[in-house]
């Protein structure tokens, strides 16, 4: 019998961990392709892993910087890390014996004038040989996990980074137009005077005169609503960067336009050199992208978003195996030392006689299944088959993001400095037109005409600068620029760190090897 056991031991520890079932996964083969006029690889990743620099804004900075401090979904997403990696401490410890369990009772029986006392002790093992690969399986599939919580991780950082480039740019955007709208306000303001004194004088007509009220009254009506626009830039900044209203005020402090009046006596309407230089024009570095939109291709693979879908292709790959193991008769070693005693009239059982040991091999099959595993190996195949499209859609997705943003970024250029010229000719005619008409040499439509263009001309320049900046970090965010800020740095914060320990959670070396790297040496990379 012992010699049966030695035996049967051996077999099992020989071919323990000798098969794993299912498919590898070997990577994505038919990905779609990028598009020829893009270069295979240029290394200019130093350009994008922090490319708001480009805009040579100081608040900028600081508003990302406690963005990445302090927002909460990126928080979340740095908890969602330690959950994985405690998941894949489960799937690691099922290589070993699964039941390790020690147990003991003490019991006391009475019956009419008799006492029966009892005591045990036992101590079970129990392991599952991984025969078929189920928890070698079940440990890509973790490790694709883990691998996937950091990528989703830096997908958070790099849409948190480009989110709030873009409230910034819509705030200070409101701002320029703002401005714009309070001396066109000041300039109908003159000219409603101006066309008073021609009415008093009998030089015009009453028309006129309601018309330049119109005119006036209109522009007032357009100023609560780019107000309201940037009320809530501001307070989409403060949710991304999880603070009150007050203090994003307190940061944006500096950012105010000076908005006074025009006086017309002698003077003439230019374009304010302060907000000239309010954006910076060109801010997309030629080392990213030249005339002939040669964006390198590489860089595509570095959107944390494609990781994702790879991982979710990993995992999808693995539970195939897994679910396969199921159709396989599973082999287990099964171990019991036991310490059983009774005393019964004052005697009690001798400890030889007391302790059993018992060991020996088992398995189980599922033979009478009926096709439900068969078909669960085929919704796990389907699953893999679908992650794999869905990866080509995230591929495509980005392809169109990219060409979008960057053609966006292109031609909004090209509106911009069109809008520019004709937004210094509008205002040259205006001034003409003024003049003249003090002067008795044009009607009141012409200077009415010219008023009227100037404020849509100027509205529409604004809110070009803006756009072409936004395309500029919609162009960063699809290079997937940005999450490279992580890299070194903790998942989670010192007074996140120091709130779970004093629950008296043991997370051991968790909390103190969590740096944001891609883990490749998880899916052997």
């Amino acid at each position: 019998m012992r010699l049966f056991i030695v035996f049967s031991l051996a077999i099992l520890l020989f071919f323990s961990g000798c098969t794993k079932l299912g498919p590898d996964f070997t990577g994505i083969k038919d990905a779609p392709k990028l598009p020829s006029a893009w270069q295979k690889e240029n290394n200019n990743t130093k350009e994008l892993s922090k490319w708001w620099s480009v805009f040579h804004d100081p608040v900028l900075e600081k508003l990302i910087e406690k963005a990445y401090k302090e927002n909460l979904d990126l928080k979340t997403a740095g908890i969602r890390i330690l959950q994985a990696r405690a998941a894949l401490g489960i799937s690691e410890s099922m290589i070993y014996p699964q039941v390790q369990k020690l147990s003991g009772n003490l019991a006391t029986s009475y019956k009419k004038s008799t006492s029966l006392n009892s005591a045990g002790l036992g101590f079970d093992v129990g392991w599952e040989i991984d025969f078929w690969g189920k928890y070698a399986r079940d440990i890509e599939a973790s490790k694709a996990r883990v691998y996937l919580s950091v990528a989703s991780y830096q997908q958070i950082l790099t849409t948190l980074i480009a989110e709030v480039a873009r409230n910034y740019i819509n705030y200070k955007t409101a701002q320029q137009r703002i401005y714009y709208a309070q001396r066109n306000i000041s300039i109908q303001e003159r000219v409603a005077k101006m066309t008073q004194v021609q009415y008093n004088s009998g030089n015009v007509s009453e028309l006129d005169m309601q018309q330049a009220k119109t005119q006036l009254y209109t522009t007032k009506a357009i100023l609560p609503g780019i107000e309201l626009a940037k009320i809530q830039a501001r307070n989409a900044l403060a949710v991304l960067l999880a603070t009150s209203t007050e203090d994003i005020n307190k940061i944006l402090k500096g950012l105010h336009v000076n908005s006074s009046g025009v006086n017309f006596d002698g003077k003439v309407v230019q374009l304010d050199e302060n907000l000239e230089h309010f954006f910076d024009a060109e801010v997309i570095p030629v080392a990213i992208f030249d005339p002939y939109k040669k964006i390198d291709a590489s860089l595509l693979q570095r959107r944390p978003d494609i990781k994702v879908a790879e991982a979710n292709a990993r995992i999808a790959s693995a539970n195939i195996g897994k679910t396969k193991t199921l159709l396989y008769p599973s082999f287990s070693l099964f171990g019991n030392i036991g310490y059983n005693t009774n005393d019964l009239g004052g005697t009690w059982v001798s400890a030889g006689d007391a302790i059993g040991v018992s060991v020996g091999p088992a398995f189980s099959w599922n033979i009478f299944q009926y096709g439900r595993i068969k078909n669960q190996i085929r919704i796990a195949d389907a699953e893999f088959e679908a992650s794999l499209f869905s990866y080509n859609k995230t591929v495509l997705q980005a392809i169109r993001e990219v060409d979008d943003s960057l053609n966006g970024y292109i031609l909004t250029n090209k509106q911009l400095v069109e809008s520019k010229k004709a937004l210094e000719a509008n205002l040259r005619a205006f001034n003409l037109s003024a003049v003249q008409y003090n002067n008795g040499l044009v009607t009141y439509q012409r200077l009415l005409s010219t008023v009227e263009q100037l404020t849509a001309i100027q509205d529409r320049y604004a809110q070009l600068k803006g756009l072409t900046s936004i395309n500029a970090v919609l162009l960063y965010k699809a290079l997937g620029g940005g999450w490279e800020i992580s890299l070194g740095d903790a998942y989670i914060s010192k007074e996140t760190k120091k709130r779970m320990e004093k629950r008296g959670v043991d997370w051991g070396e968790y909390l103190d090897d969590t740096v944001t790297q891609f883990p490749k040496e998880l899916i052997g990379e």
